[in-house]
């Protein structure tokens, strides 16, 4: 029963380390870009949006197609900059070890 003490005080450690990495990624912060930086999107690590920056020459009425299809591709950016992030950062809680299909963050 010794190994299952252990397993089970591994999982506590696990648990508490994925609590840390959870609020340590609502303070990261990633950048995504369109149209050469024109579109700007600011994402926390957990994948919220928390800013929107896009460039007054685009402000036009004849543009509106245009910034629509820049902000859905930076808000692409962002997510896949943060995606990286939350998984490398999964990667130091799990110790590189692979976690079972629906228990990724």
């Amino acid at each position: 029963m010794k190994n299952l003490a252990d397993i089970m005080k591994q999982a506590g450690q696990m648990q508490a380390r994925m609590a840390e990495m959870q609020t340590k990624l609502e303070g990261m912060k990633v950048h995504g870009q369109a149209g050469g930086g024109l579109v700007r999107v600011v994402m926390t690590g957990k994948m919220q949006v928390i800013g929107v920056e896009i460039d007054p020459s685009l402000l036009k009425p004849e543009e509106k197609e245009i910034v629509e299809d820049l902000l859905v591709t930076a808000l692409g950016d962002a997510k896949a900059k943060a995606e990286a992030l939350m998984a490398a950062e999964m990667k130091t809680v799990t110790g590189g070890l692979p976690l079972p299909p629906g228990l990724g963050f």
